[in-house]
């Protein structure tokens, strides 16, 4: 999986891998110094997760971030010296998934990216297998599928799969499946939960209702409406 990391001051770039590697050691990371270099790497690469600088040369994080979103979900956090409240607004307001502010303070930066540690393993075989479910979770996955892909036994992957993240590797798929739904949710407000439920590989509504009620306490209807009051 990768990063991206958009800042022209060549030193907070630095800075910025050296607080990440270690949370993501086998991910690989692109550095850009403007938005259009941000965006070409963005093309070529397809990106996890974007640190974008609000203030750049040329297109500012803003426009960037509007510019990444319409080539594929990722998530996007920006980065900025400005701890100014409408600038906050207006990130969030185009789905950027949190905002940070600059000097980067190392707990502040964890704490963002506690979520996503789950999506990383220092085991090389474990970390393709979490690449493959993030780039194909759509699709219809099983143990046997993605062992197949990655060129594990399937019970070798499962076993090593719960070690390494503490968590079944079907229980795991669910779980990126609903996080995916809720993002889409968030993003298309005008698209049906079952067109919703398709595209994050859940073949039957129903149980899509189910697992997310479950996990979230509340339906996807409940979710989507309360989303919409949210926004006026």
């Amino acid at each position: 999986m990768n990063i991206l990391i958009a800042d022209d001051e060549p030193l907070e770039l630095e800075q910025m891998i050296y607080l990440l590697k270690p949370h993501f050691p086998n991910w690989t990371f692109f550095t850009a110094q403007d938005a259009s270099q941000a965006l070409q790497l963005a093309k070529k690469n397809r990106m996890t997760i974007a640190f974008l600088d609000i203030q750049m040369p040329g297109k500012d994080g803003i426009t960037l971030s509007k510019e990444l979103k319409q080539l594929y979900n990722l998530d996007i956090i920006m980065v900025t010296a400005f701890q100014s409240f409408e600038y906050a607004q207006k990130a969030l307001r185009i789905g950027v998934t949190d905002y940070l502010t600059k000097p980067v303070i190392a707990s502040e930066l964890d704490a963002i990216i506690e979520k996503y540690k789950v999506w990383s393993s220092n085991h090389d075989a474990i970390q393709s297998a979490l690449s493959y479910i993030h780039e194909n979770y759509h699709d219809k996955l099983s143990l046997n599928s993605i062992a197949e892909k990655i060129h594990l036994n399937p019970s070798y992957l499962s076993r090593k799969f719960l070690e390494e993240q503490s968590i079944g590797l079907n229980e795991y798929i669910n779980n990126y499946r609903l996080e995916m739904a809720v993002k889409k949710m968030n993003d298309n407000h005008d698209t049906s939960i079952s067109a919703i439920a398709e595209s994050c590989g859940f073949n039957s509504q129903h149980y899509f209702s189910v697992a997310f009620k479950k996990k979230y306490n509340q339906s996807p209807r409940q979710f989507k409406l309360s989303q919409l009051f949210k926004g006026q």
